[in-house]
């Protein structure tokens, strides 16, 4: 098996029931490929899809090399698909792209040229008829209120940085924060406008008001994160001040009440009392919360080390999953590592490597163990 090393561009289309649009979109990014002056990859993820998806686009990577594909069994939404498809990727730049071709390929080059130049994310801002402008409009000014971005356009097509994607929770449709996350990151946004074309085959799977009340409650989510979860004495400690402070205001009209106008009045009494018992409770809650952030930060610094290491991160080839994300899927423990024969047995039998000879698996083989020597030490 060919390692590729030289790719520049991966592009990652997810895809649930889209086989109607599989053959033009590798057309579409054959004509693109042959364009290009650097090569590129399209990694199609066949997310659960009921339909001939899968099958179809198998056909079609039989039929163009520069095609991967990605599949499995259930669907597991946008945000999995992403993650399996970038580790499937050997690309420096990953775009990512609705397989319902709704966005046009050839605005991804300009888009790389704006990486090449200094960005670290380009997000495209759609220029045409949208379906769900409303949707679209409230997912936008919430992210301009609530994280301060930059940029027009949350939610349409994103060229980024392979280390931009890995920066970036795995939760479920958390993909479309990838640009808040990126921005709080620290990473330099840019962004371009993109054509937005209408669906030509299959059918919209985002719909409905419950999306856009996951939508919403997920942002929130996102905030709260972002603001508070390294900080979790601002959030506790504000709030138990603030109980407290009531507590201690309605304790003093009591007094006034009971010693000035000799009126008593027990609700209030135990009004203040369960105050102050919250406020009590909720500084408890900000120090053990600062506790657990304390040790989340040591972890942290112990994964960075190992990143500078390189211990982990290298890559057997397109497919493969760094060291420790293999030992997470399989339900390893940090610091529990196992032994490296099992250890690459275990790591071969992921289902992000497909079928390989002899020599790929000695290869990879030898790839685990010195990974997992190197981990021990």
């Amino acid at each position: 098996m060919e390692i590729k090393r030289n790719i520049l561009l991966s592009v990652i289309a997810p895809a649930y029931n889209e086989e109607d649009n599989i053959i033009p979109l590798v057309e579409a990014f054959d004509v693109l490929r042959k364009q290009l002056s650097y090569p590129m990859e399209l990694v199609i993820v066949d997310d659960g899809s009921t339909d001939g998806t899968k099958d179809r686009a198998n056909s079609m990577a039989k039929a163009y090399p520069f095609v991967v594909v990605v599949s499995y069994a259930r669907n597991l939404g946008k945000t999995d698909a992403l993650i399996k498809g970038i580790s499937a990727s050997s690309g420096k730049y990953i775009a990512i792209f609705d397989a319902d071709l709704q966005f046009d390929p050839q605005d991804i080059p300009p888009m790389v040229e704006k990486l090449r130049k200094g960005a670290d994310l380009v997000a495209g801002y759609k220029v045409g008829k949208y379906q769900k402008p409303f949707v679209s409009r409230i997912y936008n000014f919430l992210g301009r209120v609530l994280f301060k971005i930059p940029v027009r356009d949350m939610n349409a097509m994103k060229v980024m940085r392979r280390e931009v994607f890995e920066e970036i929770p795995a939760r479920p449709d958390w993909h479309r924060y990838i640009v808040i996350w990126a921005y709080k990151h620290g990473f330099r946004l840019d962004e371009y406008p993109v054509k937005l074309r209408p669906r030509m085959r299959g059918k919209s799977k985002y719909k409905g008001i419950r999306r856009v009340l996951i939508g919403i409650f997920d942002m929130l989510s996102v905030w709260f994160q972002l603001t508070f979860a390294r900080r979790p004495m601002l959030f506790f400690g504000t709030a138990g001040l603030i109980t407290s402070g009531i507590a201690v205001l309605l304790g003093i009209i009591v007094l006034i009440l009971r010693y000035v106008f000799n009126l008593g009045y027990r609700p209030i009494l135990t009004l203040v009392a369960m105050l102050a018992n919250i406020g009590v409770l909720l500084f408890i809650c900000g120090f053990l919360g600062e506790m657990v952030e304390g040790i989340s930060e040591r972890t942290r610094r112990v994964e960075k080390k190992l990143q500078e290491r390189g211990v982990g991160s290298a890559v057997f080839y397109p497919g493969a999953l760094h060291l420790q994300r293999a030992y997470r899927t399989l339900g390893y423990q940090e610091g529990d590592f196992p032994e490296s024969e099992t250890a690459a047995k275990n790591v071969l039998s992921l289902p992000v490597f497909p079928e390989l000879t002899a020599a790929d698996r000695g290869e990879v083989s030898r790839a685990v163990r010195e990974a997992v020597t190197e981990l021990s030490r």
